[in-house]
């Protein structure tokens, strides 16, 4: 068995497995080549755009193999592509391609086959004809102009379009571009991070479109705007080519550190059947040649994101990519998903762009961060403290600033983004009920039928590290039921529909190494018009663990997937307990999660906190069907506002400053 999320893989190994997944894809292209449409049922979209996406995405792994190779094309890459494109821009051809006149989506597939016109320029654009030239301007000339762009990492698809055609003599617009770059800056956030629009998106698509599209499009023939000042007042001496590589270093510096030892990313936020595009930013920043990151670090990081999914049987028997994470799971799809979307996973491929001869392929490899010790840092930006542990090899984020909304929404939770947790060796509950009553990693208050709260559009108090060793995050929720609308359509945030206030939950996070130490005080409660709250009952969720086979230990400490997952009650007031689900995440046919209640005979207390112990451990370390050691024990304060002191298991103490309570506002 191959081990390549484990030790990464050589160029060579790269290269045949793009060239797999290239080889049978191209077995299900139309008689023109244009339509490239994998088998399953249809996306939301049509079969028509999973035919168009089927080409466009595969053409991204195209390119870059030809771009890498010099030309050099034993697979007759450039030929098939380019008669594709012929019959595909052909506006008479029966195999013509969904416009973006005629469908958004196409704007979207038109910036992949820009970008590698550019990219291989000399093998396929100078070959067409002057009229599959100017049929291909025709076709890409729809986006200049256009104002529905949606305001999010899309602007780089009209971007790139526009570039692409100001450097064949095409039409564009200044102004169009402009403002697509004003938009791009404007998503600029701490520490390099781009959030995904303005709400708090923080994602994937930081890294594999709002770092990587900007590398890539200031190696265009025509992005002119690259080598120009980027006015930036923090950056005044810089161009906008230099700063975004700059952005790029800083966000890379700590992005190595969200992979697990396996090579396994993380299993947050929407897009997730992109798999391997994960590792889209680690070969930008050697296309851009950062320097804060080693080139050996970098083809780490990217070749074991890859590898991971490898050595996970991606892809499956046929050589196909499917909507799915380790195997077919459509459920991780969000609407706008069809059966070629998964294909820009080729994104992750992109350093075989890169010539044999480059630093990044000839550097000495380097263990990524979770390997080398324990580490627990903060990522102001989104909100998270990561907390690694070298010994099972498992990054975990706490989560208390995305939510992918505004603060003050009030909206579902999307079990994607607005989780309290995290991590490389979990997914959270992604079933159907898990988008209406949240279940893992949540804290929620409880009616007499059992419906939970949500707390999206809730505002973060706090961030810090205390002695480098432990983090401690606060955030305050104005806890609301939801009466979700069931034909939203799902582009992965929160199910909007109508909201009714249930009460303010104040949580802290106290974290280090594998534990999580939350507490929990209810500030104020919504009355009823009996003038009784409508909470009835708490409860305190944790990790959620999947596999095949699930085993229970004591109370609220559940195994699977070689993963232990624990929730202690640290008071007298808590209950533990666990609960399963079934087909509930891609990473196994069963779930478990352990969480803390209230005793039955208790009511909600207002002004009183709560606490749990969390832990999740196992992985590439000692099993996690060992007997699981000490939990944390947590001294709490008397008053409001008061310390706490966290007593680890190695004997480490840890004092907090608790915040205070929130005003009360028409509540009990």
């Amino acid at each position: 068995m191959s081990a390549y999320g484990r030790d990464g893989m050589t160029r060579d190994e790269l290269a045949a497995f793009a060239d797999g997944l290239l080889t049978a894809a191209l077995g299900h292209a139309s008689a023109s080549g244009s339509l490239i449409t994998l088998p399953g049922e249809p996306g939301g979209y049509g079969t028509r755009v999973d035919g168009l996406e089927g080409y466009a995405r595969t053409f991204l792994a195209a390119g870059f193999r030809l771009a890498g190779e010099g030309g050099t094309d034993p697979l007759n890459l450039a030929e098939r592509y380019a008669a594709g494109l012929a019959a595909g821009t052909d506006p008479d051809h029966p195999e013509r391609w969904v416009t973006p006149v005629e469908h958004p989506q196409a704007k979207v597939e038109a910036a992949s086959i820009a970008l590698i016109l550019d990219m291989t320029r000399p093998w396929i654009w100078d070959r067409l004809t002057p009229l599959v030239q100017e049929q291909v301007v025709d076709y890409l000339s729809a986006v200049v102009g256009d104002d529905t762009y949606p305001h999010c990492n899309w602007v780089w698809f009209r971007i790139v379009v526009e570039t692409f055609l100001r450097s064949v003599g095409g039409p564009w617009s200044g102004d169009d571009i402009a403002a697509d770059l004003a938009a791009h800056d404007s998503f600029l956030r701490a520490d390099g991070w781009f959030a995904d629009g303005d709400e708090r998106s923080y994602d994937h698509y930081a890294g594999w479109a709002l770092h990587l599209y900007p590398v890539l499009w200031a190696r265009m023939s025509g992005a002119v705007e690259a080598d120009a000042p980027a006015g930036d007042a923090g950056m005044p001496s810089l161009t906008r080519r230099e700063r975004d590589a700059a952005h790029l270093d800083t966000f890379l510096t700590g992005a190595v550190g969200l992979i697990g030892a396996d090579g396994g990313p993380l299993v947050q936020g929407r897009s997730l059947t992109y798999r391997f595009a994960a590792a889209a930013p680690f070969w930008a920043g050697a296309i851009a040649g950062v320097p804060g990151t080693s080139p050996g670090l970098l083809r780490q990081a990217a070749t074991r994101v890859v590898g991971h999914f490898a050595d996970h049987g991606v892809p499956g028997p046929d050589g196909l990519l499917t909507l799915g994470w380790h195997h077919p799971w459509r459920s991780i799809a969000q609407r706008y998903s069809g059966t070629g979307s998964p294909y820009w996973a080729a994104k992750g491929l992109v350093g075989l762009a890169l010539s044999a001869d480059h630093p990044v392929w000839t550097a000495p490899a380097e263990p990524l961060p979770v390997e080398r010790e324990d580490t627990v840092s903060l990522f102001r930006a989104p909100g998270w403290a990561v907390s690694a542990t070298a010994a099972d090899g498992v990054v975990r984020v706490v989560n208390h600033g995305t939510d992918h909304a505004r603060e003050g929404d009030r909206v579902g939770d999307s079990p994607l983004y607005a989780r309290l947790g995290y991590s490389t060796a979990t997914s959270p509950l992604l079933d159907t009920p898990a988008w209406t009553r949240p279940g893992d990693q949540s804290v929620v208050l409880l009616d007499g039928a059992g419906r939970a709260t949500h707390r999206t559009g809730f505002r973060t108090l706090g961030t810090e590290l205390v002695d480098g060793t432990c983090a401690v995050l606060a955030s305050v929720a104005e806890a609301h039921w939801l009466d979700a609308d069931p034909t939203a359509p799902d582009h992965g945030s929160g199910r909007p529909g109508t909201a009714a206030r249930a009460g303010t939950v104040t949580t802290v996070s106290v974290v280090r190494g594998a534990w999580e130490v939350r507490c929990v005080r209810v500030d104020a409660l919504a009355t009823g018009d009996d003038g009784t709250p409508s909470a009835r009952s708490l409860e305190i969720s944790g990790w959620a663990v999947s596999g095949s086979e699930i085993s229970h230990g004591a109370s609220g400490h559940v195994v699977a997937g070689g993963m232990r997952s624990r929730v202690v009650p640290l008071s007298g007031a808590l209950r533990a307990g666990t609960r399963e689900a079934a087909d509930a995440t891609p990473l196994g046919p069963r779930s478990a999660v352990p969480f803390g209640h209230l005793d039955p005979d208790a009511t909600v207390p207002i002004g009183t906190w709560l606490a749990v112990a969390v832990e999740l451990a196992g992985g590439t370390g000692p099993t996690a069907t060992a007997s699981p050691g000490a939990a944390p024990r947590l001294d709490l304060p008397h008053a409001a506002g008061d310390g706490a002191v966290v007593h680890w298991p190695d004997g480490t103490r840890t004092a907090v400053v608790l915040p205070p309570p929130e005003p009360r506002s028409d509540a009990t």
